[in-house]
């Protein structure tokens, strides 16, 4: 395809590379604290059907601190519970378990979501669009430079990225060429990332033997549990059906002959399958229960399961990529989508950060190293749940097969994993775990715990998560003990004198109040407290003061305290990152430490 010539110039902050979750998760998280963002797709309109659809407990909170939430709660299907069927005495399959979906204890929403791909890209389009921002498409990118100059990489407000675009005709022609120089580039643009390859970063691991179709249909059957998640394990294959929305199911089916669906190249051969083979499979695979080939399917598909890591995830701290260009793995444990777009949802505010001169440049480091551990976790996570998967059922002519016993365990082992909860930062400049024993039950590095509190001035419940929105401030939860106490509250109102002086130098230009969210939470009970009583400057609201009890029913809130291990006669400070996760946790007393911290990375006011 030749191309046209250069018909203009423009700069950008930043420019993504793909408009699949991961590129529209940071479009719109970086759209939103008023960042200059453009995003580009070869795709000429958002996916029709398909391809991700599992959302899983922790990405539904992520969802919920952009206020996305309810819509996707409200277009998506919700799945409750697993099944588990193993063969059967007569040759067929039977139903061995039922349990809960989600194991995680700590869930705010115990189950998962399954929604199609497009229409969760919907969700963010509309959003974007409220900030001015639409898809460029389709648009390939061409070429990529970046800078040398160690004087322009070092320059927040440099734009080191020349990225050479071409706009794609109706035909199919090349029409005009656009140089646009940008500050930062995202490559969202999947497992064949022409970012990544452009930049000759390699992904490290491996293709496993394992061949698998996916079939999306409205079901025509009598199997009981065709509305659970269940994995089937019968002597005829396995497979696995996850419920969809408008009364779709997906099922993935493992083909038995790699070497029949497979190229001299190792591509899948998709011109040798068609849907009604893979549903011929899963007839076979669900015996004795029936499932009628249907008037047309919605969407299919065939894949090897791969499981790859990127080299690294960023150079020079000024290209990055995120989702399936940097991490590949099988589906069926519903990472893909979920681990993309927490990918976005970690940078974003980095770069958000970094372009308003809020923090230094060292913080774009921590998206490499807190991200590609987490990746490299999922592929090892993913290398045994696959095996586990994919290996014969354990039967008497089978005895070294996968008992139903090994399958749950690692299903329930895997619990905070998969639901994404469990998800754990190691220490660096922005997680600090010096005083974790004072909130002993609140892992620096996790996401804050949900929990309900009571707010102070009108004793509606509150859910604490609702308060940390993904706005790009920090957030501090001041724990401060019991303020209806006299001399508890003398000690309150010392200590705000000093996280006052603490936070005017490190705002990074802003006011106080627009770098930091500051929520009091005190131990007082309902009957007692008295909001105002506390300083001013710890709320900008009075619906931002919180007590630790439980409602007027006696069921809501309560031992908010005891549930993050923090002693109420002590108190604590809690730092919470602007993606949820907690920073570090500081005594009420060393606002030294809290300096000491916050400084390492925060542009100073």
């Amino acid at each position: 395809m030749a191309a046209n010539p250069i018909v203009k110039e423009s700069k950008v902050d930043v420019l993504i590379v793909g408009a699949g979750p991961a590129g529209v998760m940071a479009c719109n998280a970086l759209a939103r604290s008023g960042v200059n963002v453009r995003i580009i797709d070869q795709r000429p309109d958002k996916v029709a059907a398909g391809q991700a659809d599992g959302i899983q407990p922790r990405t539904i909170e992520v969802f919920q601190s952009y206020g996305l939430a309810e819509r996707l709660l409200k277009e998506g299907n919700q799945m409750h519970m697993a099944a588990f069927y193993n063969p059967s005495a007569d040759g067929g399959i039977e139903l061995t378990d039922r349990v809960p979906d989600v194991t995680a204890t700590s869930a705010r929403y115990p189950f998962e979501v399954t929604l199609h791909q497009g229409a969760i890209e919907s969700i963010f389009l509309d959003s974007m669009r409220e900030h001015g921002v639409e898809i460029s498409r389709p648009v390939i990118p061409t070429s990529l430079t970046l800078s040398e100059d160690e004087t322009l990489l070092n320059d927040p407000q440099a734009y080191p990225v020349r990225v050479e675009l071409q706009k794609i005709l109706e035909n199919g022609e090349a029409g005009e060429t656009e140089v646009v120089h940008a500050k930062f580039v995202i490559g969202a643009d999947g497992a064949h990332s022409w970012v990544r390859r452009t930049l000759s970063i390699s992904m490290d691991g491996e293709q496993t033997d394992y061949i698998w179709g996916v079939v999306d249909l409205n079901p025509d059957t009598d199997f009981p549990d065709i509305r659970n998640k269940t994995a089937i394990h019968s002597n005829n294959g396995s497979c696995m059906i996850i419920p969809r929305e408008d009364d779709k199911v997906r099922i993935y089916i493992q083909l038995d002959d790699k070497t029949a669906h497979v190229t001299q190249d190792g591509r899948v051969d998709r011109s040798k399958l068609r849907p009604g083979l893979l549903l011929e499979q899963v007839q076979k695979t669900l015996h004795p229960y029936y499932i009628r080939t249907p008037e047309k399917y919605d969407w299919w598909t065939i894949y090897i399961i791969g499981q790859r890591v990127a080299s690294k995830f960023s150079v020079k701290e000024r290209v990055f990529i995120v989702g399936d260009a940097c991490h590949t793995h099988s589906p069926k444990a519903g990472q893909g989508m979920n681990a993309s777009m927490n990918d976005s949802h970690n940078l974003a505010w980095k770069l958000v950060h970094v372009l308003n001169g809020w923090a230094q440049m060292n913080l774009l480091k921590t998206y490499e190293y807190e991200r590609r551990k987490y990746a490299q976790d999922l592929i090892d996570f993913d290398r045994q749940f696959a095996k586990l998967f994919s290996g014969k059922p354990r039967t008497k002519e089978t005895e070294d097969g996968v008992s139903h016993e090994d399958f749950l365990k690692a299903f329930q082992t895997f619990g905070g994993f998969t639901s994404g909860i469990g998800i754990c930062y190691l220490p660096s400049a922005i997680t600090d775990t010096t005083y974790q024993s004072l909130a002993s039950k609140l892992t620096v590095g996790q996401r804050v715990l949900p929990q309900i509190f009571l707010r102070a001035a009108d004793s509606r419940p509150i859910e604490i998560q609702d308060l940390l929105p993904s706005d790009a401030r920090f957030k501090l939860l001041v724990f401060t003990g019991d303020s209806s106490n006299p001399v508890q509250l003398e000690e309150i109102r010392a200590i705000s004198n000093k996280l006052e002086v603490a936070l005017a130098s490190l705002t990074g230009g802003r006011s106080v109040g627009d770098a930091y969210g500051i929520v009091p939470i005190s131990s007082a009970t309902k009957a007692n407290v008295r909001y105002n009583d506390l300083p001013k400057f710890l709320w900008s609201h009075w619906s931002r003061v919180l007590i630790d009890d439980v409602d007027v029913k006696g069921t809501l809130g309560g031992n908010g305290y005891d549930s993050y291990g923090i002693d109420p006669t002590h108190g604590a400070i809690v730092v919470v990152r602007p993606d949820g996760y907690v920073g570090t946790i500081c005594p009420l007393q060393e606002m030294d430490f809290l300096v000491t911290y916050l400084g390492g990375f925060v542009g100073r006011g």
